[in-house]
């Protein structure tokens, strides 16, 4: 079962980002901290696509948008399912109805 841990907080991120800016190696702030080095790698990419340096990717505003709108839309696929379900157990009992009615 892989290792996971809570997220690095935001304040230690962006001191590392820093650091790296700033000359350090990546792999010494990775042995000198927890974070491995393409952790750290990651985390100055992302900030470089977050002030426009980057476009190779998407920014941190744009990823939770894309997250906000699949949750989303996730949303209204199961409202439609829920709804074209209870649509057709309504038009089935309705029929079932007409005839039992009928005789």
């Amino acid at each position: 079962m892989p290792r996971t841990r809570n997220p690095y907080p935001t304040e230690f991120r962006d001191q590392l980002i820093a650091l790296a800016r700033s000359g350090r190696s990546v792999e010494s702030l990775a042995r000198e901290f927890e974070p491995c080095v393409a952790t750290i790698h990651g985390w100055v990419r992302q900030a470089e696509r977050d002030e426009g340096v980057r476009d190779d990717g998407l920014t941190s505003a744009e990823r939770d948008e894309l997250r906000r709108l699949r949750r989303e839309n996730k949303q209204l696929r199961q409202e439609r399912d829920i709804l074209s379900k209870a649509a057709a157990w309504f038009a089935q009992n309705d029929v079932t109805s007409s005839r039992s009615s009928s005789s």
